[in-house]
């Protein structure tokens, strides 16, 4: 059976540069989000437990992988990157988190991971005052701090749709 065993979170500094302080909350985030999965067989991360919800706790982790990708990747970097989820249903602008029956925890994990890791990458080689490389369609460009500060308004969003869903899977509260 296929259990998510979650990494331990580490601490956020409380003061230093902006930089680091920027990467520390992201990852703080990026761990909370397993957090809030750990122990979980995958049938129990594949619950959607409001009916009028697509939500699950394994679409949230596709969703932000595909985040990741989008921002990091793709509109940062400019590399030509496809969604690994796309195949599900091109015409569902939210296919993640349709038929999460369809991959694996370990696939789904090694995509999150993958996506996280080339993230970092990519944010490690660039300034934050650095503009991406492609803009929005109606021409606005963003830079790189921006891109960080989305992404942990993102995963914070996220973090609380995980914290409903858990405590409606089976009882779990927390941090």
């Amino acid at each position: 059976m296929e259990i998510l065993k979650a990494p331990a979170r580490s601490d956020v500094p409380f003061h230093g540069g902006e930089k680091p302080q920027l990467e520390k909350w992201l990852d703080y985030f990026r761990q909370t989000l397993l957090v809030k999965g750990d122990g979980l067989s995958v049938e129990q991360l594949r619950t959607r437990p409001l009916a009028s919800s697509k939500l699950s706790l394994l679409g949230l982790l596709r969703h932000v992988a595909l985040v990741e990708i989008y921002w990091f990747q793709y509109t940062f970097a400019g590399l030509d990157e496809r969604s690994p989820y796309e195949d599900l249903d091109p015409e569902d602008p939210d296919t993640e988190f349709a038929r999460v029956e369809d991959h694996s925890l370990e696939e789904v994990l090694a995509i999150y991971e993958g996506a996280v890791a080339r993230s970092k990458e990519i944010g490690a080689a660039h300034e934050l005052d650095e503009f991406a490389r492609r803009t929005w369609p109606d021409g606005r460009v963003v830079d790189l701090r921006w891109v960080y500060v989305h992404m942990i308004e993102e995963y914070a969003r996220h973090c609380g749709h995980a914290d409903f869903l858990r405590e409606m899977i089976d009882g779990v509260v927390g941090d």
